[in-house]
């Protein structure tokens, strides 16, 4: 279980860009972290592993406290890939960059090949397995950095940003393969604005504005509340926009995923006939 218990943070610039935030995510949880530029949400999930430490309050992974264990200690348990993956990879080839962080784990030659081969067909990079990785575009930058990640098989998966520069067919991928680590009992967090991609997921959204969580739900309940969402500068699910516009006696109001609406919208019309 991961819980930020009261913590704020500043910058060496004295920003403060935490103001009193607090936080559980239980085992297997998928939780977004939503909000405009400068709300907090990378500040507060580069606590998760370590890489930023409180100015004030506490973090604890599985009860261990941050502050009293290494960022490579909690790497095993906290994989994190950032937004930009030219921040995360520096290795001559995809395979090299996977294998990196498995030699510095200990993990046995013969267990990093099938780690290595395991990671490449699962996000479509085995033609790229000798390329480097700054030859590829932005999207399979970013897969060569969530396969390094999973290849230790962290308890903990942070993906911050993980949709930009991927495409639709792409961003579908992600939601399955996110969809396939929950029913493994992985924690997953992702810090995004794509509001689309967090309506199809359906998630817990945890909604930040100036440093502070302003609100805390199921998915369905808090993108479609007008003005909490305009809050953090976010517009209403496409789906949601829909369902308001029709105002129909009868259907909820609360619809976010598409394949729900389109359950509502036939039941609907089979009742009427």
């Amino acid at each position: 279980m991961l819980t930020v218990e009261n913590i704020h943070y500043a910058y060496a610039s004295g920003v403060e860009a935490l103001k009193g935030v607090s936080l559980t995510v239980k085992d297997g949880e998928f939780v977004a972290v939503m909000g405009q530029n400068g709300a907090g949400k990378t500040t507060l999930v580069k606590h998760f592993n370590g890489l930023l430490k409180p100015s004030s309050g506490r973090v604890l992974i599985d009860d261990v406290e941050t502050t009293k264990t290494s960022v490579a200690a909690l790497a095993k348990t906290v994989g994190f890939v950032f937004q930009n993956p030219d921040h995360q990879l520096f290795s001559e080839t995809v395979e090299e960059e996977i294998a990196f962080a498995l030699k510095n784990f200990g993990y046995e030659p013969a267990v990093i090949e099938d780690r290595i081969t395991w990671a490449v067909n699962l996000l479509g990079l085995t033609q790229y397995r000798k390329t480097s990785p700054f030859m590829l575009s932005g999207g399979e930058r970013k897969r060569v950095a969530l396969a390094s990640v999973l290849s230790w098989d962290p308890k903990v998966l942070v993906l911050d940003e993980p949709t930009i520069g991927q495409d639709h067919q792409q961003k579908e991928n992600l939601r399955q393969f996110i969809m396939q680590l929950q029913t493994q009992g992985k924690t997953i967090v992702v810090v995004t604005h794509d509001v689309e991609f967090v309506a199809e997921c359906n998630p817990r959204v945890v909604l930040m504005r100036e440093g502070k969580i302003i609100a805390d739900g199921e998915g369905k309940n808090i993108l479609t509340d007008p003005q909490m969402l305009e809050q953090s500068s976010i517009v209403l699910p496409q789906v949601a926009q829909v369902f308001t516009y029709l105002n129909l006696p009868g259907l909820p109001k609360n619809v976010i995923d598409l394949y729900e609406a389109k359950r509502l919208l036939l039941k609907m019309l089979e009742t009427s006939q």
